[in-house]
């Protein structure tokens, strides 16, 4: 009997091995032929999530896609979005099982982006202008989502309509991002808020650290043998800017 039991666990196992392989999408597979752009290397996992609206979708070379992600352009299939695509994802990145990318209007993911598992990524939310109309009946607003080259998402991330992310940034697993953040940034929280970022003179800081410094160094400055204090009567004297918090 456990040999039987064996015996049929493996072709179970083997056979379902067999079933992803084949389901999978590719460039060389009828349903790869479906997307707007679909590069060499890319394989989408099977079983995919709901995916419609392929004819507006470019996925750059090296690109994989793990199980069960929804990538959607529009309300539905079938309908016509126009000449141009709505989705892009950019070449050797690698999109988290379970994850949702739904674009109603353009969502830009820049080269060598990888997310967590069961990550939101939407250029679309409901609005609730009208007290009286049912919130899911009321027609819902766009606005452009961009996620910079060399970015990680954790896990569960939400990345919702109008957020512009720069390069090489970080999203905590959990977080609620709305916004726009630049170049090498660290953003976590509900809603996500700017924790860490990397400038070269003072590499990766809490916010804020960049402007401390230039306080001690003025302060420095004062403490040394000869320093004069300007004179603030003086005509022409300006009060020095006080530097911005990076």
């Amino acid at each position: 009997m456990a040999l039987v039991r064996r015996a049929l666990g493996t072709l179970v196992h083997r056979a379902y091995a067999a079933i992803r392989q084949a389901g999978a999408i590719s460039p060389a597979s009828p349903a790869g032929y479906r997307f707007g752009r679909i590069g060499d290397g890319v394989s989408i996992a099977f079983p995919p999530g709901a995916i419609f609206g392929e004819r507006w979708i470019e996925i750059g070379d090296h690109t994989l896609v793990g199980e069960r992600v929804s990538l959607s352009c529009g309300m539905g299939p079938g309908v016509d979005l126009g000449p141009g695509s709505i989705l892009r994802i950019g070449s050797s990145c690698s999109i988290g099982r379970g994850t949702h990318i739904v674009a109603h209007q353009s969502i830009d993911i820049g080269d060598h982006v990888f997310t967590g598992p069961y990550v939101y990524i939407t250029d679309q939310n409901h609005v609730y202008d009208d007290p009286e109309t049912p919130i899911g009946r009321q027609w819902p607003r766009n606005s452009p989502v961009s996620i910079g080259s060399g970015s990680w998402l954790g896990t569960g991330a939400i990345i919702l309509p109008g957020t512009s992310l720069g390069r090489q940034c970080v999203v905590a697993g959990g977080a609620v991002v709305r916004g726009s953040f630049p170049d090498h940034s660290v953003v976590a929280g509900v809603p996500a808020r700017l924790v860490r970022r990397y400038t070269p003179e003072h590499g990766w800081h809490a916010p804020g650290v960049a402007a401390l410094a230039a306080e001690h160094q003025a302060a420095a400055e004062y403490q040394k043998p000869g320093y004069q204090q300007p004179d603030r009567q003086k005509p022409g004297y300006q009060q020095p800017e006080r530097q911005k918090t990076a």
